[in-house]
């Protein structure tokens, strides 16, 4: 069953984002996953939620998921965001 990785970031360093950008979407790819959203225009259509910038990512599962988070990969990317980008981030499984 799909997995969906859901991620709200607000960018605090842009510059220094960058380099977590340019490095993440290997280290997903490595992990069997694909974007879905990266960023882009949203609307809020409900609710007091206004999240500056949204990333949806699919898996195979959710183990898939928690493997491409743990991943030396991922941890080096997201050492990269340190101090650049406050994130929430969830992990979801969807519907077969």
């Amino acid at each position: 069953m799909p997995a969906y990785v859901i991620v709200e970031t607000s960018v605090t360093d842009p510059e220094q984002y960058q380099q977590y950008m340019a490095a993440s979407p290997g280290a997903v790819a490595e992990g069997g996953g694909r974007f879905l959203v990266r960023g882009g225009e949203h609307v809020v259509l409900e609710g007091d939620w206004q999240p500056s910038r949204l990333v949806v990512l699919e898996f195979e599962d959710l183990a898939a998921a928690r493997r491409w988070y743990e991943s030396e990969a991922y941890q080096a990317a997201r050492k990269l965001r340190e101090g650049a980008a406050r994130f929430r981030m969830v992990a979801v499984q969807g519907v077969g």
